[in-house]
């Protein structure tokens, strides 16, 4: 009680301070956008467990938020983020392994005071699940069984679960036994044991809605809405009814990387459920993260394998709340306010006073939803978004397509096949137009792959029999894809396959260029295999070829292939209207340059609705940089040539002696 007494006459003699220094207004400022209201019924501190609404209307790091009393006078405050238990990680003191018939025995001198609740083994091993027992003691004679029956398990595709659980306790020798009567044993380099220390910090968990479920192949995309951005999440936890599963899950946010919006990793970590007879029912469905995510969507990559996908019913996160504390010098109505993309983070004499923030119990008031600051005046040199930019020539441009966006507002355009085929590789040409003038964009490159089964058809060699040859044919020439995959009906092979097309120079010269390769293997016990081949480089014709040398064994008996390629978007705000179209093909058009930072913010965090491309319409001819069939020679070459050729034979003809 003393303490908390020292506290309240500290934040007094801080409060009468600010107050003696701040400025009594009829209204409340008019830089701040957003303003909140809650009723205090009595004197003294105040702690307020910050609603989500708050966090997201302010700042990432809440610098932007001011309190005020209905007299205009500021509030000074303190902003408190509890952390959570903090871990200690160390190497054992000691460690000797026994190998035994059916059991591997690890014995570990712990050499710590501290209570430990939990030991990572270190392996070099791939691909295992093991069932441990672990027991402790305090002189290394009498042993007491901690825990039995724990699986440990590490997979090829990055799925691992080493670390195992204990209940908190001291404990001089811990001796872990692991089960090897199913499979052989696995060499054991050395443990981690894990102390911790402090108070757990309190979690609330929210829903989180699941906006988009792609599947790419061997891979689950979930594009997540987490409902407020600014959001301190300890983990993302996934809901599954599937009882045994192993998946390796990373996490991303949109990132705003120079003139486009990518994916940037956050986090990765192992999911599991195992429920093998003869173990411990065990399961791991979340994904640790701890940091303030300052977006609202999220994504959720789970990485399948070979294995069907995984079946998500549900993802809920476990944010940290943010706690408020100020000193309420009288009872009365207060203001929060939020919504300063300029203002410089207050610098409150208060945390120098190393406040026991813990001390402090949480007051039982509620904050109104925020409402737009009646005194609210934007600042000048940070005008609205912009909805039109500069002329745009539509002289220049050969193609062009009608968006379908309906109302106004914030879009989201996938390019099509017949976009990412035409427009050019960085796709610096592409232009958003509406009545002249041209609309700001961003680009976002996903991670999603939307397949397209291709037409194929076999074309043999005569020259060389034991040689499979397959044509493919791309629904447009210069389609990007990134990755190809193939099915056969024959059930046991190898081969070696190479993916190439054919191209000819400008001088009418042919070549080849590869585009990739891999070894296939199909056995019986694993049918239906298909086969993933990585395309390196940009595919300039429509026309692919795919070959194997069968050397003496039959021939393959190829059933479908199916081309991959990446989802890029465009990111606008438009008005309500017709006439909006998207512009592309311009090989001499310099890349946009659009005032990101007003665009990017808003269109990140608004709704979006998506909006469909129509027709491709031919504005012009391509020139001829860009239009020569790749497999043909320049139509410019050959007509500089026959122009040369003419002129030789004029001149010979005038060199030779008349008749």
């Amino acid at each position: 009680m003393k303490r908390l007494f020292d506290l309240v006459v500290r934040l007094a003699g801080a409060g009468a301070l600010a107050l003696g220094l701040s400025v009594s207004a009829a209204s409340l400022p008019a830089g701040w956008q957003h303003e909140q209201s809650f009723a205090v019924t009595n004197a003294g501190l105040v702690k307020i467990s910050l609603p989500v609404a708050t966090l997201e209307a302010a700042r990432p790091a809440q610098e932007d938020l001011r309190i005020y009393d209905d007299a205009g006078n500021e509030v000074p405050y303190v902003i408190n983020h509890p952390l959570p238990v903090t871990q200690t990680t160390g190497a054992a003191k000691s460690l000797e392994i026994s190998l035994n018939v059916t059991t591997t025995v690890i014995t570990l001198g712990t050499g710590l005071d501290r209570p430990v609740d939990g030991v990572t083994l270190e392996t070099p091993a791939m691909s295992f699940i093991k069932a441990v027992r672990v027991e402790s003691s305090t002189d290394g004679r009498t042993w007491g069984q901690l825990v039995a029956g724990q699986p440990v398990f590490r997979q090829p595709y990055g799925a691992s679960h080493l670390t195992i659980a204990l209940p908190p306790g001291v404990a001089a020798w811990l001796r872990i036994t692991v089960d090897d009567q199913r499979s052989p044993p696995i060499p054991i380099t050395g443990a981690e044991l894990h102390a911790t220390r402090g108070e757990p910090a309190p979690l609330v968990w929210l829903p989180v809605t699941i906006t988009e479920r792609d599947e790419n192949p061997g891979e689950t995309r979930l594009a997540l809405n987490l409902g407020s951005a600014n959001l301190d999440v300890a983990a993302v936890q996934l809901q599954t009814a599937q009882p045994l599963f192993m998946r390796q899950v990373t996490l991303a946010i949109p990132h705003i990387n120079g003139e486009a919006v990518t994916e940037q990793t956050i986090s990765e970590g192992s999911v599991y459920r195992v429920a093998v007879s003869g173990l411990a029912a065990v399961e791991n469905l979340s994904v640790p993260l701890e940091q303030v995510v300052p977006t609202r969507e999220a994504y959720a990559l789970i990485q399948n394998g070979d294995s069907p996908p995984l079946a998500v019913s549900a993802v809920r996160v476990a944010r940290r709340p943010v706690y408020l504390i100020f000193l309420a010098s009288q009872p009365g109505t207060f203001h929060v306010l939020t919504g300063n993309a300029q203002c410089a983070a207050p610098r409150y004499d208060l945390p120098a006073l190393n406040l026991d923030v813990n001390a402090v119990a949480v007051t039982p008031v509620t904050l109104t939803p925020p409402v737009d600051n009646p005194a609210y005046r934007p600042p000048e040199v940070l005008p609205g978004l912009a909805v039109t930019g500069a002329a745009l020539e539509e002289a220049a441009w050969s193609f062009r397509k009608p968006v379908k966006a309906g109302q106004g507002g914030a879009l989201q355009i996938e390019l099509d096949p017949e976009v990412l085929a035409h427009a050019r590789v960085d796709l610096a040409d592409l232009r958003l137009g509406r009545g002249g003038n041209q609309v700001p964009y961003i680009i976002q490159r996903t991670s999603i792959i939307r397949p397209l089964t291709l037409a194929v058809a076999a074309v043999p060699d005569s020259k060389n029999p034991k040689l499979s040859r397959w044509t493919l044919q791309l629904p447009e020439a210069g389609l990007p894809i990134t990755r190809l995959t193939a099915v056969v009906r024959t059930p046991l092979f190898e081969r070696t396959l190479s993916l190439y097309e054919n191209l000819t120079d400008e001088r009418g010269g042919a070549y080849r260029q590869e585009l990739g390769g891999g070894t296939w293997r199909q056995t019986p016990d694993q049918p239906g295999t298909s086969f993933s081949l990585g395309v390196d480089g940009h595919p300039q014709s429509a026309d692919l070829w795919l070959e194997t040398d069968n050397g003496d064994n039959p021939p393959i008996d190829l059933a479908g292939v199916t081309a991959f390629y990446p989802v890029t978007r465009l990111l606008c705000k438009v008005a309500a209207g017709d006439g909006l179209y998207l512009y592309y093909g311009n090989a001499r058009a310099e890349p946009p340059s659009y005032d990101l930072s007003l665009v990017a913010g808003e269109l990140l965090a608004a709704e979006k609705r998506g909006a469909t491309l129509g027709a491709e319409v031919r504005l012009k001819p391509e020139r001829w940089v860009a239009s020569q069939t790749p497999g043909k020679g320049g139509v410019v070459f050959w007509a500089v040539l026959a122009v040369v050729v003419a002129g030789l034979l004029a001149i010979i003809s005038r060199l030779l002696p008349k008749a």
